[in-house]
């Protein structure tokens, strides 16, 4: 049974997409000898740091991201006495500090792979389509459906597990709102078998905001006799790639009904509150259903912060690559360390002003269920 304590499951994996983020950074910054003043997890006030060798490493209040600190970020390549530095960021080579700014994303791109082939090691826990209990007052009790029925198909389509039938259920329900934004109820065709009479079909209207823990018909599934599926082991790596295609392809639909005006903003982002209670829910499923969700949840994050961090908006890492590239364009001419800090500034403002939009967003559904 869900209950709040699962939200705890989010801090290791914010931690684990964070520290793997910015490991990428700091392992490259080595390896193009930048000096690295600080790494650290989340942003300041600082909670816990110490230092070794020359870096500070900090754990910080804001659980919202980290930063690797290195001289010369803000394209100055002198040391605080006005002295030139070779070790500073900007002091390197475009080659270099594009692999420093592109180490992160990698980084994130190859854990996703191996949550993927995680997932796919640990195989899927399946449930039969056998309703296991029924809600009162929910649309499924309106309709007549018992414990015990056996849904044979959705709309005419069969279906083998309970999965197909969520995942069915959530398929009708974006495309009703790509249609009309403002919808509240999906018919849906069922075809159920009870006992061992002959099947028969009722029409539900499936919730687009049910009720918290209730789900979109009101029934929950039969836990008895699961099925677990397990690929043979040397094909996880195959089907973990596979998933990285498929959540990417996914990721650039939903932007593109986004920016169609056919998704709304509000149901295709999460901030950092959405995506905790997103944790807190598949955490809660690990008991009943096993790893694979998590470590499919964990490799999905990871790789939507690949994609997040290579936009290019200033601040973020596809930001100042851009500015790279810019550079390379006029022939290695660069901004002024003065108007390259601006942009980032802005940038950053930008990007801390839309994760508070968003949370606002996050705190508004979740109150509203």
């Amino acid at each position: 049974m869900y209950n709040n304590w699962y939200l705890l499951a989010a801090i290791p994996v914010f931690a684990l997409l964070i520290i793997v983020h910015e490991l990428g950074h700091f392992l490259a910054a080595k390896w193009a000898d930048i000096r690295v003043d600080e790494f650290a997890i989340g942003f300041p006030p600082k909670l816990i740091s110490f230092k070794r060798g020359e870096t500070t490493y900090a754990i910080n209040a804001l659980p919202i991201g980290g930063y690797v600190k290195m001289p010369g970020e803000d394209g100055s390549t002198t040391d605080e006495n006005g002295r030139y530095d070779p070790r500073t960021f900007a002091a390197k080579s475009a080659g270099k500090r594009l692999v420093v700014l592109l180490a992160g994303v990698t980084m994130n791109f190859l854990l996703a792979i191996v949550l993927f082939t995680a997932a796919e090691a640990v195989g899927q826990i399946q449930y039969r389509p056998v309703i296991g209990s029924v809600e009162s007052g929910s649309p499924a009790q309106h309709v007549g459906l018992h414990v015990g029925d056996h849904i044979l198909a959705v709309n005419g389509q069969p279906i083998k597990y309970f999965s197909d039938l969520v995942a069915d259920t959530q398929a009708d329900i974006q495309a009703a709102q790509a249609k009309n934004s403002h919808v509240q109820t999906v018919p849906m065709i069922l075809t159920i078998q009870r006992g061992n009479g002959q099947p028969f079909t009722v029409v539900v209207d499936a919730r687009v905001n049910p009720p918290a823990g209730q789900g979109a018909i009101g029934i929950g599934l039969d836990a008895t006799n699961p099925y677990h599926i397990r690929p043979p082991l040397w094909k996880a790596p195959i089907l973990g790639v596979q998933d990285v295609g498929v959540v990417a392809v996914e990721t650039y639909q939903g932007i593109k009904q986004v920016i169609q005006g056919t998704l709304p903003v509000n149901k295709a982002v999460a901030g950092p509150v959405g995506i905790v209670h997103i944790t807190g829910e598949v955490a809660s499923t690990v008991p009943l259903d096993g790893w694979y969700l998590m470590f499919f949840l964990t490799g999905a994050l990871s790789l939507s912060l690949a994609f997040m961090n290579i936009l290019p908006i200033p601040a973020l890492d596809g930001g100042r690559v851009l500015l790279i590239i810019i550079e390379l364009l006029r022939r290695g001419k660069r901004l002024t360390p003065e108007r390259e800090g601006l942009v980032n500034l802005i940038g950053m403002a930008a990007l801390l002003i839309l994760i508070a939009l968003v949370t606002i967003n996050d705190i508004s559904g979740l109150l509203g269920h």
